[in-house]
């Protein structure tokens, strides 16, 4: 079953964004992610939060998402993250065929 990690990004600092990004989808590819939304424009339907940056990644199975999110390459950016960008993070199992 597909899984997918669900981010809402906030951006710090500008290189290491950039940085950050780079790194993070060469690990996401190796680990076989695609992305699906990167960052495109978001309009606010409900509620009362404005939307910030969401990206969402698509995995074949959670088990594979699991491994990249605690893979030596990932650590990298993981590192980069730290000052580059604030953000929520979720996992989520993706409907059953």
């Amino acid at each position: 079953m597909t899984a997918y990690v669900i981010s809402e990004v906030e951006m710090r600092d500008p290189d290491g964004f950039d940085a950050y990004r780079t790194l993070a989808a060469t690990t996401i590819a190796q680990y076989g992610g695609r992305y699906l939304v990167r960052g495109g424009k978001a309009e606010l339907a409900e509620g009362n939060l404005p939307p910030k940056a969401i990206v969402i990644v698509e995995f074949p199975s959670m088990a594979r998402l699991k491994e990249w999110y605690a893979s030596p390459e990932y650590a990298e950016a993981l590192k980069l993250r730290q000052t580059a960008l604030e953000r929520r993070l979720l996992f989520v199992e993706g409907a059953a065929p």
